[in-house]
């Protein structure tokens, strides 16, 4: 029945509404796997299976020493059971002769890919935006959600942080990749984001019956009332919590790039966050927000665009991360002719004034955090740049001064860290058969992160040989 389900939801006859009912014809581990928060989907009876992986080469925790020939072994529940040197047989693990070998000796070996900060729903639609928005139910997001997550897991990336989508859509479709329903990475999701009123993540633009009509139910104001819809938020489903400190660049709002949120209110999102067991991180761009928020405790910081070298210290200082999606400006544009004659050359008059002022900041803060050694984790805000690119974010690091070694741990080891998740990010045992393999070596050439020939999650595999599998 699951693959019925899959197929119902990816034919666009499964839409959102519909995935309550759904659930009552999974298996009770699919069910299970529904239900619980922040669990893997458990694998089909055909995946649950012993398994040993070859691999020609293998980097099982980023930043430490590459190993030459080793086998893994993957045990039934989707877990790293062991690792050996060289390619044994499998009766000379004491495993059954017939236990399935995946064969990956010309292949480089690793853990899968994390992205801490992506927007699934978001993307393949240009031009219908707001348009699409305006006219479209959230199943619609979820199914658009579904065709780029299947993207971003045959790029490699296995897991991945959502900061900005309707209720509506992405936590049905976390769900769904959770059960077994469709292909995608493991999801943590923040739904549409807090926001003061008027702020980057509130509607703007539009006449106020129109307004209260399409009000999302994330804005707050004042500090009891942020306590309130950071409360709210969890309640609703939210794995993170994701607040706007300050303005944004691609709303329509005339309101700048500053700090929105007072110091009181963030301090007051913070403090209930971290008391509901949720990290919480913010979108920033001037550098008094970045300030408050690194002072309110915020545990990572997404673009930073205009921090400075004495922010950047804070931040190094507190150990909070820094998320820097330098990817999407070489994808906009990072010269004002770039960006007229980009893919978001259309943007509304304010946005693009803002745009403009952008420019290669992104590739210049990212320099400066390299140069003064902040902490940080590999995000793209893909949806903003193209949902399957996400590792192009590491070849930018390396242009800004990481080593390749350095620019792998971002998205893996680091992004673990910075989402709290101590069950993946390496391969050890115990830990998820998160496993991709590339052609080449990217500690030689980063460029072969671009390469992705296997992607397993879960013990599950999904491409093999550079092919989508189940297709």
């Amino acid at each position: 029945m699951p693959h019925l389900l899959r197929w119902a939801l990816m034919s666009g006859l499964l839409c959102a509404p519909a995935l309550v009912q759904a659930q009552n014809a999974l298996s009770p581990a699919a069910r299970a796997a529904l239900e619980t928060p922040g669990s893997p989907a458990q694998p089909d009876a055909e995946h649950s299976r012993l398994r040993l992986l070859r691999a020609g080469a293998l980097l099982a925790v980023p930043g430490e020493a590459a190993r030459g020939q080793s086998t893994l072994v993957i045990g039934a529940d989707g877990r790293i059971t062991a690792i050996h040197p060289g390619w044994p047989e499998p009766a000379a693990l004491g495993l059954p002769a017939d236990t399935e070998v995946i064969d990956l000796k010309d292949q480089f070996v690793m853990p899968g890919f994390m992205d801490v900060h992506v927007h699934l729903t978001s993307g393949g639609i240009a031009g219908r935006i707001p348009d699409a928005a305006l006219r479209e139910e959230d199943g619609f997001f979820a199914l658009n959600g579904a065709r780029n997550a299947r993207s971003t897991l045959m790029a490699g990336f296995t897991t991945v942080r959502d900061l900005g989508a309707p209720d509506g859509a992405i936590y049905p479709l976390r769900d769904a990749v959770r059960a077994g329903i469709v292909a995608g990475p493991h999801i943590l999701a923040a739904g549409a984001g807090i926001s003061p009123t008027n702020g980057h993540a509130d509607v703007h633009g539009l006449r106020k019956a129109l307004l209260a009509a399409s009000d999302r139910g994330n804005t707050c104001n004042g500090a009891d009332d942020c306590m309130r819809a950071t409360r709210e938020a969890i309640r609703a489903g939210a794995d993170v919590i994701k607040v706007h400190v300050t303005g944004g660049v691609t709303d329509s709002s005339d309101t700048g790039t500053g700090q929105q949120f007072t110091d009181a209110e963030l301090q007051a999102i913070a403090w209930t966050a971290h008391s509901m067991g949720r990290k919480v991180t913010t979108h920033a761009h001037g550098k008094e927000g970045i300030d408050a928020a690194v002072r309110a405790g915020y545990d990572s910081i997404e673009h930073a665009m205009w921090a400075d070298e004495e922010s950047l210290k804070a931040m190094k200082a507190r150990g909070t991360w820094l998320v820097p999606t330098v990817w999407p400006i070489d994808w906009v544009g990072d010269t004002p002719d770039k960006v007229r004659a980009g893919p978001f050359r259309n943007l509304n008059e304010n946005s693009m004034a803002k745009m403009l002022l952008l420019g290669d900041q992104p590739k210049k803060l990212a320099r400066m955090a390299v140069r003064l050694g902040v902490p940080i984790a590999l995000g793209t805000d893909s949806g903003i740049s193209p949902h399957g690119t996400n590792g192009r974010e590491m070849i930018e690091y390396v242009a800004a001064g990481m080593s390749p070694m350095e620019a792998l741990k971002t998205g893996t080891v680091n992004a673990a860290a910075a989402m709290g998740l101590k069950d993946r990010g390496r391969i050890a045992p115990g830990m998820l058969a998160d496993v991709i393999a590339l052609g080449g070596d990217p500690i030689r050439d980063i460029a072969q992160v671009l390469n992705v020939r296997f992607v397993m999650r879960d013990g599950i595999i999904f491409k093999q040989s550079g092919i989508a599998q189940g297709e």
